[in-house]
């Protein structure tokens, strides 16, 4: 009996952690309250696709502060080693390294980087062509108009891929020619929707009136007509941008873009995809942030649509 007192007395006693605490209490009451905050309708949709497109934009400014090493850094010691939480893994490297042993989350956070750049400049070239020779078809008419559209007409029924693929074969791919080809494959887009707005906005009584008070033609189309364009150009320049993305991708994955070490998303892609059957990672981080960017940017203009489209919001 005394033994068996004594067992008892010596078994430590299990202490049971308090699994709901005041804290936790409290967060859980707040989750009612933060989901009657969080948008409803068409603002929930762009506030979603405003927040991922902020946190792509965001980790391409922040690349060199953020990137764990150099991008373009071999080690070859190194080389194909899998992400964090594969068998084999490198703790230093989270999303593995490619085949020649350069960290692939560096790689990624730099290639996210200037693919955005291209982007960028792509679409802007593209709306200050598209700009220019929109506003003056509208305005002109005439001869003008008709040989812009013509020329809008012979460049939308071309398979713009494949001219790309020409030039950039003939011309070089140099980063500054690359930019060019992005601008030069959908200026067409913008400037038959800038000259379709023209036609409408040029027969609106305040464009009448600044014309009957003798407003030059420079004046109306600065002052009058292009603020009404702003809508429009937003919507279409965003939607744009995801396919000058996919454009871009396909003429580095094809190694007509820009030339390594310098590394793009589609760059990326195309180099690793020798390595798809030992080292699939190398192709699935870049292809998947792709697929992710261009997605953001079109959900970021269909939303822009429906937000400024006053005929969606049934107005």
């Amino acid at each position: 009996m005394t033994e068996i007192t004594a067992s008892k007395l010596a078994t430590p006693k299990l202490i049971r952690p308090k699994l709901i605490t005041p804290r936790l209490v409290t967060s859980i009451r707040r989750l009612p309250r933060l989901a009657l905050a969080w948008p409803k309708g068409p603002n929930a949709f762009i506030t979603i696709a405003g927040l991922l497109a902020l946190l792509f934009v965001s980790l391409a400014i922040l690349a060199p502060v953020i990137a764990p090493f150099d991008p373009d850094q071999q080690k070859l010691l190194a080389r194909l080693k899998p992400p964090v939480g594969f068998a084999n893994a490198n703790p230093a490297y989270w999303l593995g390294t490619d085949q020649l042993g350069r960290d692939l989350l560096s790689r990624c956070l730099y290639g996210l980087r200037l693919t955005l750049l291209l982007a960028l400049f792509g679409t802007l070239l593209g709306l200050a062509l598209g700009a220019a020779l929109g506003l003056l078809a509208g305005l002109v008419r005439g001869w003008v108009d008709a040989l812009v559209m013509g020329l809008v007409d012979i460049m939308m029924s071309l398979p713009f891929t494949l001219v790309a693929l020409f030039v950039v074969a003939i011309a070089g791919t140099d980063v500054t020619v690359l930019i060019c080809v992005l601008g030069i494959a959908y200026w067409a887009h913008f400037a038959r929707l800038i000259r379709a707005q023209v036609l409408s906005l040029r027969e609106m009584p305040f464009v009448e009136a600044a014309r009957s008070v003798g407003a030059s033609g420079w004046r109306i189309a600065t002052v009058h007509m292009l603020p009404n364009l702003i809508s429009p150009v937003v919507v279409m320049a965003s939607l744009n941008f995801s396919n000058l993305i996919l454009l871009e991708s396909a003429l580095s994955f094809l190694g007509l873009g820009v030339q390594p070490p310098t590394a793009t998303l589609g760059s990326m892609v195309g180099q690793g995809r020798d390595y798809m059957a030992s080292a699939s990672w190398i192709v699935a981080v870049p292809a998947l942030l792709i697929v992710l960017v261009s997605l953001v940017a079109m959900l970021l203009g269909d939303a822009l649509r429906d937000r400024l489209d006053p005929r969606l919001r049934g107005l």
